[in-house]
């Protein structure tokens, strides 16, 4: 796979296509929006999802662990679909997860699906984290951008971005990464996660100036400019 770099705050970060963002001068390692456990959240609401999500998204992030080796990890957010979601993980699954941050740093974010910390899974939770010229958190805060530009640079999640290319075939829609010189959106890493478009006044906004959408494709990511914001009757609700 082909990794995009970008600078953020006189930082060099890598964004990777499948979704997750590395800091190789931190070791770091930052991922958005697991929502795990969201399909036994559904089942018991009564509306059945077939229960592979976390699975699924776990042996996701176990290969990217492999690829980068960080020592650290930064989940913005939503990592659980609710706060009794780690409560629920099935053995394999917490096994695994344990197994995974075995000698590696873990910092949760919280988030507005998981506002309290996991219960009996590695790391330190914390509303955001600042580390050098970066903050990274859950949600961007516009009001955050004199900060942000004096800073370095703000990298959330949170909105589940995806943007449309045009192609001969017709429009591909994809998951994105949004990012301007001071701000940088990740996209959704869950299984089940869905997507709000870029151009939604909820993600434009946050971009005053303009943006650059890198989109995930399969071995490499894909960008072109955000276009100009559609105006819909309802907007600014994140996919949960």
């Amino acid at each position: 796979m082909s990794a995009a770099p970008i600078h953020l705050g006189g930082e060099r970060l890598m964004l990777d296509p499948a979704g997750v963002l590395h800091w190789p001068a931190r070791r770091t390692l930052v991922v958005a929006d697991l929502h795990l456990e969201k399909g036994s959240a559904f089942a018991a609401a009564g509306r059945f999802l077939p229960p592979y999500d976390t699975r699924e998204t776990l042996s996701r992030l176990a290969l990217l662990l492999r690829r980068w080796k960080p020592a650290r990890i930064i989940a913005l957010g939503d990592s659980f679909h609710d706060r009794h979601g780690a409560s629920r993980l099935p053995p394999a699954e917490l096994e695994a997860l344990h197994r995974m941050l075995v000698g590696i740093e873990m910092l949760w974010v919280l988030g507005n699906h998981d506002p309290e910390p996991p219960e009996g899974l590695p790391g330190m939770a914390a509303e955001e984290v600042r580390d050098g010229p970066l903050v990274f958190r859950h949600q961007a805060r516009p009001a955050a951008s004199r900060f942000a530009m004096a800073a370095g640079g703000e990298v959330s999640g949170h909105f589940h971005p995806k943007a449309t290319m045009a192609t001969r075939a017709g429009g591909i829609t994809r998951p994105c990464f949004v990012a301007d010189g001071r701000r940088l959106v990740l996209p959704a890493f869950g299984a089940y996660t869905g997507g709000l478009d870029a151009r939604d006044p909820a993600i434009a906004g946050l971009f005053p100036r303009g943006a650059r959408l890198f989109l995930l494709g399969r071995e490499r990511l894909f960008s072109m400019n955000a276009g100009p914001a559609p105006q819909p009757a309802l907007t600014g609700t994140a996919p949960g």
